[in-house]
């Protein structure tokens, strides 16, 4: 039996929150280019390396799927009932 609290983040929000961390990371290897130029050379080459691996890892975690929490696990819930029946010559 579900609630409608069980229910998870609706979709449109959930591709709302990966569109985000996708430009965030996005925004970040830009900055990434940008040091790259200004900085002197130990720090030019970690700029270069992270601007290249930075589109790989954003777009594996912008598809990774939509997540569950740990209140969105399947539960089962068992019903009983106690209720005494009601006879018809009563």
């Amino acid at each position: 039996m579900h609630q409608i609290t069980d229910a998870g983040v609706s979709l449109s929000d959930d591709q709302v929150g990966r569109t985000r961390k996708y430009l965030w990371s996005m925004a970040l290897r830009t900055v990434c280019f940008v040091g790259a130029v200004v900085t002197p050379s130990p720090w030019r080459w970690i700029m270069i390396v992270a601007a290249l691996f930075l589109p790989y890892l954003a777009v594996v975690v912008a598809n990774a799927g939509r997540e569950r929490s740990d209140d969105q696990n399947v539960r089962f819930v068992e019903v009983r009932h106690n209720h005494k029946q009601i006879d018809a010559g009563r």
